[in-house]
């Protein structure tokens, strides 16, 4: 399809957010009859699902410590659920698996979640997690647990899959996906923008969306934004020139085996399990201790994958975020991707949990995974309009369970702000209005 010369509104990224704003956006015009999907274009420089979106794990929970992310992500679940087949959504739920210093914050998500009308269910005490856990695996052996919440809703989605049907929603709504079409700048208009310009020529626009991802820091800069933020402490105090945007690389991995082999002692697929703890962790392979500290990982079967699917904490890259590559991206990627350590590592966690992993460390994939991750000052997603007519989505890795988000935004763009997304505003770094921090051993959480 050729470039067109003009777009009501210019979508930049083929992902999650981009292509959930499109959809939704599409069906919000035609329902108010303020325009149609045929005037939504959606550019992505490579193509649908290319970036964070079509390598991430695919879990799709609500167990988050801050109530704005939780009744966020109580919304997206919704609508993950909304066509299950569409999105290649499976709802087998999640478990969060804690050791006790995280045991009063996962006991307040418990009550919040109640509150909300999120189901599930909360269990306290080593001794009652561990009769709980053997419910439904008989050969659970995790240690230091004192604390289980089983949400019933959520669980995983296929990554290209459901990329690939929120594009067919989309593009049934008449919208137009343009693959490997790069932005390479804008034109403003007093303090509008005007025009998007790319490679291969401009596009006059009169609203912008930007869902681009671990790419949103070039597209920051592209719109002359702020590098750096001042952000009001819980102290009161103005802390200055922090980075707006630092990056972390993702460390996930597959376990090449049936994934039947995860299932449950009555013969069913199981819940995420996601377990965060403070035992030491022995390497399963030499006896060697990994490490002493708190750590966390989560798994899944998945027959998208072939196997058994997950990954454990990111890692914060050292290097200035200028001279970060995030080109190539994910298993492309020769700087950014898991190591044999992370597989040893990883496979020692697994078998910490469930006797059925031990010795399965040489059935691990030695193939290129992970990724990279763009993250805000607090780590938490900022969804706000700048230069007047610039929706920026930017998720601070939250995104690819995030699909609900679209929905709010396309409501926000059409004039009516939604609640849901009021703690995300740019804003909150200065008047200080900062989500609260967990004890997790994971910076989204």
């Amino acid at each position: 399809m050729p470039l067109p010369s003009h777009a009501r509104f210019l979508i930049i990224g083929a992902g999650v957010h981009g292509l959930s704003t499109a959809y939704h956006l599409a069906k919000a015009l035609k329902a108010k009859k303020q325009g149609s999907g045929a005037e939504i274009v959606v550019v992505d420089k490579t193509g649908i699902g290319a970036g964070a979106s079509g390598i991430a794990c695919g879990v799709i929970r609500n167990n988050y410590f801050q109530p704005a992310m939780r009744r966020l992500m109580a919304h997206s679940v919704s609508v993950w659920e909304s066509d299950p087949a569409a999105f290649s959504f499976h709802p087998v739920g999640y478990m969060q698996i804690s050791h006790e210093a995280m045991h009063a914050d996962v006991a307040q998500i418990a009550c919040e979640q109640a509150e909300i009308g999120y189901p599930s269910i909360f269990v306290e005490g080593g001794a009652d997690c561990m009769a709980y856990m053997k419910t439904l695996f008989h050969d659970w052996q995790a240690r230091g647990i004192t604390s289980v919440l089983h949400e019933k809703k959520g669980g995983y989605a296929n990554n290209r899959a459901s990329m690939n049907g929120l594009a067919a929603k989309a593009q049934h709504e008449g919208v137009s996906i343009l693959p490997g079409v790069k932005v390479t700048g804008f034109r403003f208009r007093g303090r509008a923008v005007s025009a998007v310009r790319t490679d291969q020529g401009e596009i006059e626009t009169d609203y912008v969306v930007v869902g681009a991802g671990p790419w949103i820091k070039q597209i920051w800069d592209m719109l002359d934004l702020p590098a750096t933020v001042a952000v009001r402490g819980r102290d009161g105090i103005m802390y200055k020139d922090n980075p707006m945007w630092t990056y972390w690389c993702l460390q996930e991995g597959t376990l090449g085996v049936d994934p039947a082999f995860l299932q449950t002692d009555d013969g069913r697929m199981p819940p995420v399990i996601h377990i965060d703890t403070d035992a030491p962790l022995y390497s399963d392979v030499d006896g060697s201790l990994l490490t002493d500290r708190p750590w966390g990982l989560y798994y899944k079967p998945d027959f998208h994958f072939g196997g058994v699917q997950g990954g454990s904490m990111p890692y914060r890259v050292d290097t200035d975020p200028a001279a970060v590559r995030v080109d190539p991206y994910g298993p492309a990627s020769p700087d950014f991707v898991i190591n044999d350590h992370f597989a040893r590592w990883w496979c020692s966690a697994l078998a910490f949990c469930q006797k059925r992993f031990e010795g399965k460390y040489p059935l691990f994939r030695k193939e290129p995974s992970g990724g990279l991750g763009a993250f805000t000052p607090d780590s938490f997603p900022v969804f706000d309009i700048f230069h007047d007519n610039v929706y920026v989505l930017a998720d601070s890795n939250h995104g690819y369970k995030m699909i609900g988000v679209g929905q709010l935004a396309a409501e926000e763009m059409l004039g009516n702000p939604h609640p849901l997304l009021e703690p995300f505003r740019f804003s909150r770094y200065a008047e200080g209005k900062l989500h609260p921090v967990s004890n997790s051993p994971f910076p989204w959480s």
